[in-house]
């Protein structure tokens, strides 16, 4: 006697683990590609450079940064939001520490942390800096009160805010009581 076997149904569990891999592939590739455009590297190519930016007319956020700095890497996705929603009203131009052509600018801000920003009015003059980590409420807020020109180069400059640093392994350490030194230990000199 031949024994008959019910139909296989091995078709459709075939098709929804092949769907499964694919949208899991999907997702990978997906967020992949968003932190790629959240990392410093992708920021730095859309970046303005500096000449155009503080001739731009508009307001200018200058970022000091490098690729091993964890405290520029960890601000990097609110950073990138933050461009996005003021694309076309501010400029964003970003100089690596590491590129020596950025050394009379480092020297003249006196960058010895990163990330170091400062912020330009819509004529190119500095009006203030901001050190280390920053909560992405207080870069909106500057960029919102430099836009609306109320905070002038000759009046108050923005309030010198710092956050955690990478130190910055280049150039001369800071005395350790300079509050830029961004540590309560003495530095090596």
């Amino acid at each position: 006697m031949v024994q008959e076997t019910a139909p296989s149904n091995k078709l459709p569990k075939i098709i929804v683990a092949i769907v499964a891999v694919l949208l899991a592939v999907a997702l990978f590739f997906g967020q992949r590609l968003q932190q790629g455009n959240n990392s410093l590297s992708a920021q730095a190519k859309a970046a303005t450079p500096i000449e155009v930016a503080l001739a731009s007319g508009r307001p200018t956020l200058m970022e000091f940064y490098a690729d091993w700095c964890g405290s520029c890497k960890a601000m990097a996705p609110n950073l990138a939001k933050i461009k996005q929603d003021y694309h076309g009203k501010v400029e964003f131009a970003m100089l690596n520490v590491d590129n020596t052509k950025w050394l009379p600018e480092i020297e003249k801000y006196r960058v010895d942390g990163i990330p170091h920003f400062v912020f330009f009015n819509r004529q190119g003059q500095t009006l203030g800096e901001v050190i280390g980590e920053q909560p992405e409420s207080v870069m909106r807020s500057t960029l919102d009160e430099i836009m609306a020109d109320r905070i002038k180069s000759d009046n108050a400059k923005i309030e010198q805010q710092e956050g955690q640093t990478s130190p910055m392994t280049t150039g001369t350490a800071a005395k350790p009581t300079d509050p830029r030194s961004h540590s309560s230990q003495a530095q090596p000199s």
